[in-house]
């Protein structure tokens, strides 16, 4: 028995530090948006001159903004809101509203607008939401909306752009 106690305990040392370093790689393994093809392929060098280092980050790294630091969060107007990466239109104003999280959310995406992609790199399993065109990540899907739909799109607002009208 004594000598099952040292085996024990560096095993349990072992799978600690296993788990650990599995979500410290997480980030960069729970992309599976990046390993498919969108209509407009660029290069990572491409995607940091059309961009900037923030949105970069947010949009083809799987950033995340501070929470309530984006404009978009109060922005009332109406009008469009569109992917800050290639422009395609993402939401309607007419689904924005105020879920007291800190990013811009919407209870639908516009048609054909958005795809998603499974995202466990906190752990746990999320629903990761990327641009159909493009790829870019926008956030996350929940199930925690008001109604009709029931959804929360929480977007960052890096991730967007918005178009009055």
């Amino acid at each position: 028995m004594m000598t099952a106690a040292p085996s024990l305990a560096r095993r349990s040392v072992l799978a600690g530090c296993g788990a650990a370093l599995a979500l410290a790689a997480a980030p960069a393994l729970a992309a599976p948006a990046r390993a498919r093809r969108f209509a407009i392929q660029l290069s990572d060098a491409e995607w940091r001159a059309r961009l900037g280092p923030a949105r970069f980050r947010i949009l083809r790294r799987h950033g995340t903004e501070p929470a309530f630091s984006s404009p978009l969060n109060k922005e009332k107007r109406r009008g469009t809101y569109a992917c800050a990466g290639c422009g395609l239109p993402l939401f309607s104003s007419a689904a924005k509203y105020d879920s007291g999280t800190g990013w811009p959310s919407f209870w639908r995406a516009l048609p054909g607008a958005i795809g998603t992609s499974r995202d466990r790199s906190l752990g746990f399993l999320r629903v990761e939401e990327h641009c159909r065109r493009c790829g870019g990540h926008l956030g996350h899907i929940f199930d925690d909306g008001p109604p009709p739909t029931g959804k929360r799109h929480c977007i960052n607002g890096l991730a967007l752009t918005f178009r009055p009208g």
